[in-house]
């Protein structure tokens, strides 16, 4: 056996080591979440500032909180800018309020990513009426009827949002 042999097999992980590398490369990108299935009704909509939730009846909408400082927020927004592209269309919907200081750094971010669905700052009626906003991420899905069905505690991935949301577009609004 050659000296680079013998140094490329200490290189070689063990399988502990390997599946240790792997757990911990799978929760880098796709770290966990607690997905609560709900059926609250949203809001009162004057404590919503700005973007009103109640306009965006007879759509599926995500409510998420994030920050421009937030790695987990910046990692989930091409995921959500991905699924707003594809879905917008069949009544999907994205209000993303942002807990950053200024809606100037928070709109330069968006521009410079090119995301286009809406950011407004989240006031303090804001996030109190979501039950106060402790952590980001933090998502709510509500639908068509303005009830919200899921609460995501941490990150949405394509896959989560497919999981979550195609459901509920697939199913049309109750009569009122």
């Amino acid at each position: 056996m050659t000296k680079t042999t013998a140094f490329l097999k200490k290189l070689i992980p063990g399988p502990v080591t390997a599946i240790l590398l792997g757990l911990i490369v799978y929760l880098w990108f796709r770290p966990p979440a607690l997905v609560d299935d709900l059926a609250e009704p949203l809001p009162a909509a004057p404590a919503l500032g700005d973007h009103r939730l109640d306009t965006l009846r007879g759509q599926v909408v995500l409510v998420n909180f994030w920050a421009t400082w937030c790695p987990y927020c910046r990692h989930e927004m091409p995921a959500m800018q991905r699924f707003y592209d594809d879905h917008r269309a069949r009544g999907f919907e994205i209000v993303a309020y942002s807990l950053d200081k200024t809606q100037v750094e928070v709109d330069q971010f968006m521009r410079d990513k090119g995301y286009t669905f809406p950011a407004p700052l989240a006031t303090p009626a804001v996030t109190e009426a979501f039950g106060g906003v402790t952590r980001v991420p933090l998502s709510f899905v509500i639908d068509r009827d303005g009830v919200i069905r899921h609460k995501i505690a941490g990150q949405v991935h394509a896959g989560r949002l497919e999981r979550l949301i195609i459901p509920l577009l697939d199913a049309p609004a109750s009569p009122r």
